[in-house]
């Protein structure tokens, strides 16, 4: 009967381990349903942020600047020069002039600076919507459309707002140099 003994305290280990792994299981999903509403609420911050931005509508000068938006943190060595570019630059900007002080304070902090390499595209027209918006800190970027040069992009200049705000398809390519995005 030694066996016996030994299949129920076997079988007792598993139905504790079952109850442990059940116990887990639940504290699991309730850290799910925390972070899940923790989303939802934060979904809804931004919804109400991205409704606060007073646009205007399209003009002629905005129409061609589509692109892509990307978070990140400003390096600390050279945030200050750096802002004041990216904050001039939103001033240029028919969108993102109107931003009040505190909403280009917070875009400004959540721009990452990144390298692209010569002939690198930023932007391929054709592509649709747009998650970033780019301000230029050196060098130039060529825009064309349908292969041909329209006109070059240079520091201190942003673009990319239109397809950020609108959605819109890309119309423009964009290529080459460092830039805030």
């Amino acid at each position: 009967m030694g066996t016996l003994r030994d299949l129920q305290f076997a079988l007792q280990l598993k139905i504790e381990e079952l109850r442990q792994r059940d116990t887990l299981i639940d504290e699991l999903e309730l850290e799910l349903d925390t972070k899940d509403e923790l989303i939802r609420r934060l979904q809804e911050e931004l919804d109400r942020y991205r409704a606060s931005v007073v646009l205007p509508g399209p003009s002629a000068a905005s129409a061609g600047r589509c692109t892509i938006f990307f978070f990140g943190c400003i390096p600390s060595l050279c945030a200050s020069r750096s802002q004041k570019l990216i904050q001039a630059a939103f001033l240029k900007s028919h969108l993102l002039r109107n931003l009040n002080e505190d909403e280009t304070r917070a875009v400004t902090a959540c721009m990452q600076l990144t390298a692209v390499r010569h002939g690198c595209c930023v932007i391929q027209q054709g592509t649709s919507g747009g998650s970033q918006a780019y301000v230029v800190q050196e060098g130039r970027l060529d825009v064309t459309k349908d292969g041909q040069k329209l006109f070059a992009i240079e520091a201190g200049e942003v673009f990319g707002e239109v397809a950020l705000l609108y959605n819109c398809t890309q119309i423009y390519s964009v290529t080459e140099k460092a830039l805030w995005g």
